[in-house]
Parts: C-alpha cells; sequence; structure tokens
C-alpha cells in the first residue's frame, strides 16, 4: 500500500499555509519539493564536510570528496549508467543541453539537420538554434497533432541522410506527453544521426535505464527529483563525451596548462570546470537514497493514478479543455476553460491555497500551435493526494463563478 500520508511527514514545507489556506502544491513540473532528508544532507554538509573537493590532502577535503564522488555513483546507479566517469555534473538540465550543444559542432557539419519536435522547452530550441547559425546548419521540426502527440510518420520522412542530431525532451513539460524516445532514437540511429533526450520531466517520475534506452547524450535536473537546485546531470557515450570539446576552462578540467597549449583531464572532470556545487551534488545522492526507499516504480503507478483521477475531475467543469489528453503521458495537466484567461485563473486559486503554473511554460510554440495564450498547468506529485486535487476543482469553480 501506498502510504502517502506517511511520505507528505517527511516535506516540510507542506506544512506550511499560503493565504490563510493549507498549501497545496501542484507545480511539480516547474520544481519539486525537497523532504527533510535532503535538506539535512545540504545541512551537514556546510556543517561538517565543507571543503573544496579533489585538490586537497587534509582530511575535511578528503571527506567531502568522498561523498560527491559517492553522489556520482548513486546516479550511475540509479539511471544504469555504464561508468561513474559518464555521469557528468553540470549547473541545470539547461546547463546540460547547452554544453552539448556548444560543443556539437565536431558532429555537425554545414548544410546538415538537426531536427528537434514542436513540443520542445525553449532550453531544448535555442541552444540548437546557436548551433545552426554557427555552423550553418538547418533546424527541422517535427510537428505536433492535434491530441498533442508527436506526427512519427512526419518524423520519419524528415530523417535522411543528411540529419545530424535528433533532439527531443522525453516528456513535454507543457502538455505531459511521453513522446517514444525509443522510437526516435532507434529511427535516428539508422541513418547515423545523434540523438540528445531532454529527460527533466522524467527523470523523477519513471524508471530509466540509459544503457536499454541508448540515447548518445541525456540530461537530467536534480531539483525536479526532489534534490536542489543548481545542480544537473548530464549522461554521454564514453566516445562522444571524449570526442566532445569542453564547454568551459578552468581548473580542475585541465591535464597539463602552459602557455603554449593546455591539455584536458580525462571525463568527468574535463565538463567540470571549477568548485561544482559540492552541497548540490552530495544532497542529489540523498535525494536519489529517498526515491529508492519509496521506489520508482511505486511512484509512477501512484502518479499514474493521481493523473487519471485529476483529469476525470477537471473535466467535469463546463468549458474545460485539456491539452494532451492521451494515454501515455506523465502527471501534468495542461488546461483551459472557457474564454478565461489563464492568468486571471491561477491567480484566483492561489488566493485559496492552491499554487498552479500559468503561462506559455517557457514552450511557447506549443502554445502557438493550439493558437493560445497560454494555459493553467497542474502537475503531480507521489506527496500530493486525492483529497487536494478535489480542492482545486473547487477552487476553479469558484474562480469560474467570480469571473463570469
Amino acid at each position: 500500500m501506498f502510504e502517502v500520508q506517511k511520505i507528505r511527514a517527511d516535506f516540510p514545507i507542506l506544512n506550511r499555509e499560503v493565504n490563510g489556506k493549507p498549501l497545496i502544491y501542484f507545480d511539480n513540473a516547474a520544481t519539486s519539493q525537497k523532504p527533510q532528508q535532503v535538506i539535512d544532507a545540504i545541512v551537514d554538509y556546510y556543517q561538517n564536510y565543507n571543503a573544496n573537493i579533489h585538490r586537497g590532502v587534509h582530511a575535511l577535503s578528503q571527506e567531502a570528496t568522498d561523498l560527491f564522488e559517492a553522489a556520482r555513483e548513486k546516479v550511475r546507479t540509479f539511471f544504469n549508467i555504464p561508468q561513474a566517469k559518464q555521469v557528468i555534473f553540470t549547473a541545470g538540465n539547461t546547463h546540460s543541453i547547452n554544453a552539448v550543444a556548444s560543443g556539437a559542432h565536431v558532429f555537425v557539419k554545414q548544410g546538415q539537420d538537426i531536427i528537434v519536435s514542436a513540443v520542445e522547452h525553449h532550453s531544448n530550441i535555442v541552444p540548437w538554434q546557436m548551433l545552426c547559425e554557427r555552423v550553418g546548419a538547418h533546424l527541422k521540426v517535427i510537428p505536433v497533432l492535434d491530441h498533442g502527440e508527436l506526427d512519427m510518420d512526419a518524423y520519419h520522412n524528415l530523417l535522411s541522410e543528411n540529419t545530424a542530431f535528433v533532439v527531443v525532451n522525453h516528456v513535454s513539460n507543457a502538455l505531459g506527453v511521453t513522446n517514444p524516445v525509443e522510437e526516435i532514437i532507434e529511427a535516428a540511429h539508422k541513418v547515423n544521426a545523434l540523438t540528445l533526450i531532454d529527460g527533466a520531466q522524467s527523470c523523477g517520475h519513471m524508471t530509466l535505464d540509459m544503457q536499454a534506452l541508448d540515447a548518445d547524450f541525456y540530461t537530467m535536473a536534480a531539483h525536479k527529483m526532489c534534490g536542489p537546485t543548481g545542480i544537473g546531470i548530464l549522461y554521454g557515450k564514453e566516445e562522444l563525451l571524449n570526442t566532445l570539446p569542453p564547454y568551459q576552462g578552468g581548473g580542475e578540467m585541465i591535464d597539463q596548462v602552459s602557455f603554449e597549449e593546455t591539455t584536458y583531464a580525462g571525463l568527468p572532470h574535463k565538463f567540470e570546470a571549477g568548485t561544482p556545487n559540492i552541497a548540490g551534488g552530495i544532497a542529489l545522492g540523498a535525494a536519489i537514497d529517498y526515491l529508492n526507499e519509496i521506489g520508482m516504480n511505486h511512484i509512477a503507478a501512484y502518479e499514474h493514478e493521481l493523473l487519471e483521477y485529476g483529469t476525470n475531475r477537471l473535466k467535469e467543469i463546463e468549458g474545460v479543455t485539456i491539452y494532451g489528453d492521451v494515454s501515455n503521458k506523465a502527471a501534468v495537466i495542461s488546461f483551459n476553460i472557457a474564454a478565461l484567461h489563464p492568468y486571471d485563473l491561477g491567480t484566483i486559486v492561489d488566493k485559496l491555497g492552491v499554487a498552479v503554473r500559468t503561462g506559455h511554460h517557457c514552450a511557447q510554440p506549443v502554445m502557438d500551435r493550439f493558437q493560445i495564450p497560454g494555459t493553467i498547468r497542474a502537475s503531480f506529485a507521489f506527496y500530493n493526494t486525492k483529497e487536494e486535487i478535489d480542492i482545486l476543482v473547487q477552487a476553479l469553480q469558484r474562480a469560474v463563478n467570480m469571473l463570469a
């Protein structure tokens, strides 16, 4: 049995009030809340182990290094990554994508194609546009169908021997739709194209196996899987990471430095210039421990239960339109109600203690596709409850009556 009340007790922020009402937090696609175990890991580092890593021979440095590298090994195991050196710690998911795109000129030639999807977050569009401008490549877009799924026939037609890179998200942050990344990757590899999968919305909600998935690069955000902000993960196949030039220069990422020439360190340090987010890395390890304790299969099943319940309850509201209302999706519901502006509805429900996201969700092309200014997005996590969804529906109905 999934003991949600026991789990909720681990999240201190869920005890607070907003505008005199108990907080109901349905903005998990933006960032997840943190259990006390993760908060304690951050405090513990600064209280007991605070020192720079990898460089010092003194006890604190050695202890901090051991904790940081233990977290890297936890990431490796959690995502079934072949070797710990293929786990690159970055400043976040956006940083991970940019780290690849900034050096991808070694893989993309002038006149070649880079394929993205129409449901990408801006962070998986703009870096590739910048790459296209630098090397003279062409950006091509997989269209999205009316129900929110990608037009896979169009994707297969876009693929050719001229395709250098295919970059798509695993789960759309704007719609919640889970993309068929296995099919996308397999088809891309048949034409010798490389793949990058943006896993910001998948990494804390489903079991991920990098070896089975066979993506060339995969990016993740710690703060969307109960970890802290300011740290992300870049996974890449070893030979590709060895070929990819470093994104930043500085300390730690070097082998030898002279004014005539600098040589770079091996993986993963080649991509980790400067002092990293040490506390963040250690706390990410604590978050993985926490998720493992609950079990990703239990988390995925419970969140799907919330998705189905929330979808059915929201459909009871007259005039509601749900975008991406398909069976294969994460626990994200993106919707509008009649002609009411999402911002107005979101502002009113906030007064009632319910946190939802409104706007284009950094995915403006998705909104343009559906000819809307934005949506209300309710995104659930395993510490949410059906009773909270009932309160959301009541708050929305009240807001509709006020705005009608």
